[in-house]
């Protein structure tokens, strides 16, 4: 029955001019053929559209079967031979529609799919719609665009794999697919590259050019922003490794990498007159180039395009705007991409010899005080070590004044105890360098180093400084001072410390006494009125509630809390055991030096 409608919709149409096709010609065709593919006739249907008779027929009609096509496709099994016959006829397509008419139809299908069909639509259809493409002589640059932007935007609301079983899964065919969207690509690449070869004047293939630069930017942020790009064992070829590579291969082969990579302001942006999107498109591009510098200096993919003539400086100073884009994203698998890309960076440097300019950059500043923010704000353990250990080795790269000049913003800007305390133990490193090498240092002795304990040896509020929160703040501070009474003779007095005892006491040490007095006779009198309470109460078990630093904690027994009381008492212990050992080294160097004056 279906058949036989299709046959005498074509009988009719064979002896119709083209330019003599009305629209009720298109819908009985469409519907006739859609009935004869949801009827089971494939065959017929393709013994049809392969009938030279009927060649205009299909050029002018055939689109219209795209989509019951992609439907009937996916409702039949893989081995099903109905299902090679609907391929068959998609293939057909390709070569006899009006490339036009299909073009939109191919994109109209992508379009329209949504869920889990995604990446199965996407790679059903890239291989006619490349077929079309490249038949279109008019507009093809913007033709071969709007593909794959179309294309990239059913893919990203995808999840990204991440883990190994992820990947291996491919649950959604994404991995498969993205590699499926690079090989679609290539054709229109190795255009742009043969047309280069020739002549720089080719406007098509400039159009062409910039196209395939929003595609390569759009695919380094998604997936690979945010895809685990590390090496997998059991993964002989890692599909997003794979997928990366072709990218780079890409910006390379139509030579826009290294202008990608080294000058910024290279990408174009379009005109947006809503600020909003002008923001957003700025933010997606930056996060795209960040990505790309991850992956050839932290990956090494594609490294091996670029001459060996940079600096190690320089490399750094290139990518430290890379590196505060990534870090400022919260996800682990962004995150981690701005701590190895940063880390690859220092690597390639020898210790001390990066220059106290580039500290004049603002990225100099606002990088590690970012580092700052992921070692005390991250919740995964982990990544808040690696940028301690990453803090650390970006100091260790500065010469003695950088150095200087870094520990005291970070001292000045971290606002968090356990960083000030790590701060301040670095500074006592650095002293101990100057105190025991032979070159003068006059960044940690001297003037320069007065001003900078000022900053080290005082307590924020004075004596009513919260003496817990601030401990090891307090401690480093404690354990910097006992350092050099211990190895800075009063007669050298290369730190000057000794002319500024009399500021340090004041500002520092008595406050400190006055404080832990405090705080000492305040947590004795909480223990004391706890066990007083313990006994009153039925039950030691009876739940009470705690404030400690402004913030109520969870549920505690008295035992807890008398437990939490103790060991902020052995916290004071500790830091007034050390005070008091600081305040006898100066007491007895000080007498020393009176005994031989007088």
């Amino acid at each position: 029955m279906a058949v036989d409608e299709l046959q005498a919709i074509i009988q009719r149409c064979q002896i119709l001019e083209e330019a003599d096709f009305k629209g009720e010609d298109f819908n009985l065709f469409q519907v006739a053929g859609q009935k004869c593919l949801e009827d089971g006739h494939a065959a017929q249907l393709l013994e049809v559209i392969q009938n030279e008779k009927n060649k205009v027929i299909i050029k002018n009609m055939g689109w219209n079967l795209v989509s019951p096509l992609v439907r009937c496709i996916f409702m039949y099994k893989q081995e099903d031979d109905k299902r090679e016959q609907c391929l068959r006829i998609l293939d057909q397509l390709a070569q006899l529609c009006n490339p036009k008419e299909l073009f939109l139809g191919l994109l109209e299908q992508i379009e329209q799919t949504s869920g889990e069909q995604v990446c199965q639509t996407v790679m059903l259809l890239l291989q006619p719609l490349q077929t079309v493409l490249l038949k279109l002589q008019n507009k093809k640059a913007y033709s071969v665009g709007l593909s794959l932007a179309v294309i990239m935007n059913q893919l990203t609301p995808l999840p990204v794999p991440y883990t190994k079983q992820q990947i291996q899964e491919d649950k959604l065919g994404l991995c498969q697919c993205c590699n499926a969207v690079v090989d679609f690509a290539k054709p229109f690449v190795n255009e742009v590259v043969k047309n280069m070869e020739k002549s720089s004047e080719y406007n098509n293939d400039m159009e062409l050019k910039e196209e395939l630069v929003k595609f390569s930017m759009k695919s380094l942020q998604y997936p690979l922003l945010t895809a685990q790009l590390e090496q997998l064992e059991g993964i002989e070829e890692h599909p997003f490794r794979y997928f990366a590579t072709e990218i780079i291969d890409i910006l390379w082969n139509i030579g826009e990498l290294i202008p990608l990579v080294f000058v910024h302001h290279k990408s174009k942006s379009p005109e947006w007159e809503d600020q909003e999107f002008a923001d957003i498109e700025r933010k997606n591009s930056a996060e795209s180039l960040a990505c790309l510098s991850y992956l050839i200096f932290a990956q090494q993919l594609g490294v091996e395009c670029f001459p060996v003539v940079f600096s190690p400086s320089y490399l750094l100073l290139c990518n430290m705007t890379h590196i505060k884009v990534l870090l400022k994203r919260t996800e682990e698998s962004v995150l981690s991409k701005g701590l190895d890309l940063f880390e690859s960076c220092l690597l390639r440097m020898e210790d001390n010899s990066l220059l106290h300019h580039y500290l004049e950059f603002r990225d100099f500043i606002n990088v590690p005080q970012d580092l700052v923010k992921i070692m005390t704000l991250c919740p995964m353990e982990h990544v808040g070590k690696k940028s301690l250990n990453i803090l650390q080795l970006f100091i260790d790269k500065f010469d003695t004044e950088g150095k200087y000049t870094l520990l005291r913003c970070l001292l000045k800007t971290s606002n968090h105890a356990g960083v000030e305390g790590y701060i301040i133990k670095n500074i006592k490193d650095q002293i101990h360098l100057a105190l025991t090498k032979e070159y003068d240092n006059i960044w940690f002795t001297g003037h320069h180093l007065i001003s900078l304990l000022d900053l080290v040896l005082s307590l924020p509020e004075g004596a009513e400084t919260d003496l817990l929160q601030n401990s090891d703040r307090i401690m480093a501070s404690l354990n910097l001072l006992r350092y050099v009474v211990i190895k800075d003779c009063e007669s050298d007095n290369q730190t000057g410390v000794w002319t500024t005892l009399g500021k340090i006491e004041q500002n520092f040490l008595k406050p400190l006494r006055v404080g832990l007095n405090m705080s000492k006779a305040h947590y004795e009198a909480e223990i004391k009125n706890k066990k007083e309470n313990r006994k009153e109460a039925h039950s030691s078990n009876t739940v009470c509630s705690v404030t400690v630093s402004g913030e109520k904690m969870p549920a505690m027994t008295t035992g807890m809390q008398l437990q939490v009381l103790h060991s902020a008492l052995f916290t004071f212990d500790l830091i007034e055991s050390v005070l008091a050992r600081v305040e006898e080294l100066i007491e007895v160097k000080t007498k020393a030096v009176m005994d031989e004056n007088s």
